[in-house]
């Protein structure tokens, strides 16, 4: 139980750390834009071509990122629980304990996949809605 604490805590750390990173991140937008506009600047005479990043492709983009982070959630979750099973040394309630916490890593997986499939038909759809039909690539 100690040790599931400990992984709950490290995990809400590592979350709070990542907010706060993507907050600099998203202060720091003015510095970006000027950094932008002289890359921008240069890049014309040379024949390169500027790309802007619409909402749906920014969405798409987070919702992925988000669908990463939740898979190395659960490669952790994995990994404590064979490790867990593996140190059980035949103790039944450990191993008991070691496969619940597999179980559920494994229904995660499916919950994730699940979401996943469901958040690319969405945005499919509100692609094809928007564009007439042309617009969605089916990954969000």
């Amino acid at each position: 139980m100690q040790a599931i604490r400990k992984f709950i805590a490290l995990s809400l750390t590592t979350s709070a750390g990542i907010a706060t990173a993507w907050g600099s991140v998203w202060a720091a937008e003015g510095v970006t834009g000027r950094i932008q506009a002289g890359l921008g600047a240069a890049a014309a005479p040379s024949g390169y071509a500027q790309g802007t990043t619409d909402l749906p492709t920014l969405v798409g983009s987070l919702i992925n990122q988000g669908f990463g982070i939740l898979g190395v959630l659960l490669l952790g979750l994995l990994l404590y629980g064979g490790i867990l099973w593996m140190t059980a040394r035949g103790e039944s309630d450990k191993v008991k304990k070691a496969t619940g916490v597999i179980r559920d890593a494994i229904i995660g997986l499916v919950i994730i996949v699940l979401a996943y499939a469901l958040a690319a038909f969405v945005i499919a759809s509100l692609g094809n809605a928007t564009t007439g039909g042309t617009g969605g690539t089916g990954t969000p």
